[in-house]
């Protein structure tokens, strides 16, 4: 299924390309979208996408750093609203207790620091948000390390995907007849990541 989503990404171009690039870390923490699909698998595609021309570099990584400050705003404002009954509904049924716990602790060890380090790990990423308003973390506080963390995250996401030779996946050339087949093999090498991502995060 990964794949097949992934493959949808990469055939798409300008306005729409950009749209999933932005929704997808949008809906990582504020619908728990991130443990099913990690952002970052949309937010390196649309550095894949940008390696094509096939969309601005600079459009790719503004729609990626919107969705992931927008999306974790909106998931400190869900934590806000259902408080702890959010640890028992969505979260609990998807993560277990113990991963729970260890983003509490986490988040009551480094303070603001966790928002902007969790950014950077798929499952803490979901979580953080709105645990951090559970423990009653100031917005104005919050928001600091989300913009940061969102921007550099964001950033080092999409420019990863604009050179493959960092990442170890296939030299690509710019779409033409045979695009369907470089399709493929991008959505694979995107698959085999969110896999290994999401791998210890439920």
């Amino acid at each position: 299924m990964i794949d097949a989503i992934a493959r949808h990404i990469l055939a798409l171009h300008g306005f729409a390309a950009l749209a999933i690039v932005f929704a997808v870390p949008l809906l990582e923490s504020s619908a728990f979208v991130g443990f099913v699909f990690p952002g970052e698998i949309a937010a390196l595609l649309g550095g894949v996408l940008a390696f094509q021309h096939r969309v601005s570099v600079v459009a790719a990584i503004a729609a990626a750093t919107m969705g992931a400050i927008i999306g974790d705003t909106i998931g400190y404002a869900v934590g806000r609203r259902y408080g702890r009954r959010l640890l028992s509904g969505p979260v609990g049924r998807l993560v277990k207790r113990e991963h729970q716990e260890r983003a509490e602790r986490y988040l009551a060890e480094r303070g603001g620091k966790a928002v902007f380090l969790g950014r950077f790990t798929a499952g803490l990423r979901v979580m953080i948000p709105g645990l951090a308003r559970i423990a009653r973390m100031p917005y104005r506080t919050f928001a600091v390390y989300n913009i940061a963390g969102g921007a550099v995250w964001a950033t080092a996401i999409v420019l990863l995907g604009c050179t493959p030779s960092a990442t170890g996946l296939p030299r690509h050339r710019r779409p033409s007849g045979s695009g369907a087949a470089s399709r493929h093999r991008w959505a694979g090498c995107a698959g085999g990541w969110t896999r290994q991502t999401l791998t210890g995060c439920r």
